[in-house]
């Protein structure tokens, strides 16, 4: 259906060439381009087709990505006037949660940059209540804790998790099974009607080396891991300052 969709849309590209405006060169429809559905964590092989829309030829020097996760772009040398161009290149979908745009940049051979903005959606079989924690002005060695609800995307069936093992260098978790009330996602209650963990996740120490000696900032990035959904790669932020 997709190859039926996108001859149509060619040829209402190729039609609008005759019109088109300087910057519009290399069209891709619809715009934002869809690529449809992934699970968090998948790696995927995706297609682009576009047309270039003017009567002159145009020499790619490279495309690239603007976002995270693509890589290994395949492209033609030259796009040859009126014609139709395919872009390929995988995508990793870990760390991505719900509605994405990237961009793919094709860039030709004057340095002049086209975009293409694509869009698809990442699903995310576990849900967390909260996903930033605050850990207010810092110092080393300080104990800080915080709980917040994790139940499935599905309302089903219940999550496992624990730390990857980078967060087992500063974090540790404890869970605890519940049934939860999440028709107000701000307002999780327990007693409800979908199974789900409470989680407490305490530190006793955060390191500060490398770059954030130069930062007041402070930013962990806490990575979780789940044996039912090994591809998923579920996260919460922790934020505040450092002491001096």
């Amino acid at each position: 259906m997709m190859s039926k969709i996108f001859k149509s849309l060619f040829v209402a590209a190729l039609a609008f060439s005759a019109t088109a405006m300087a910057d519009d060169v290399i069209r891709f429809v619809p715009d934002p381009y869809p690529i449809g559905f992934a699970d968090q964590g998948d790696v995927k092989h995706i297609v682009i087709k576009g047309a270039n829309v003017t009567d002159k030829e145009i020499v790619l020097e490279n495309v690239i990505g603007q976002g995270i996760g693509m890589s290994n772009f395949k492209y033609p040398q030259k796009i040859a006037p009126n014609a139709p161009v395919t872009i390929e290149f995988d995508m990793d979908f870990a760390g991505m949660d719900g509605q994405i745009n990237p961009v793919v940049v094709i860039i030709d051979n004057q340095g002049t940059p086209y975009p293409a903005q694509l869009d698809g959606y990442v699903k995310n079989p576990i849900f967390f209540g909260e996903k930033m924690f605050d850990a207010g002005y810092y110092a080393p060695n300080e104990k800080r804790e915080w709980t917040f609800y994790v139940w499935g995307t599905d309302k089903k069936e219940r999550p496992d998790l624990t730390l990857d093992e980078n967060a087992q260098r500063e974090f540790s978790i404890k869970t605890k099974n519940v049934m939860l009330n999440v028709d107000k996602v701000d307002q999780v209650k327990e007693g409800g009607k979908v199974p789900g963990l409470k989680v407490t996740l305490s530190t006793k120490g955060l390191s500060r080396t490398g770059w954030e000696l130069k930062q007041k900032s402070l930013r962990k990035i806490v990575g979780f891991k789940s044996k039912k959904y090994p591809k998923a790669t579920p996260e919460v932020l922790v934020v505040g300052y450092w002491k001096e």
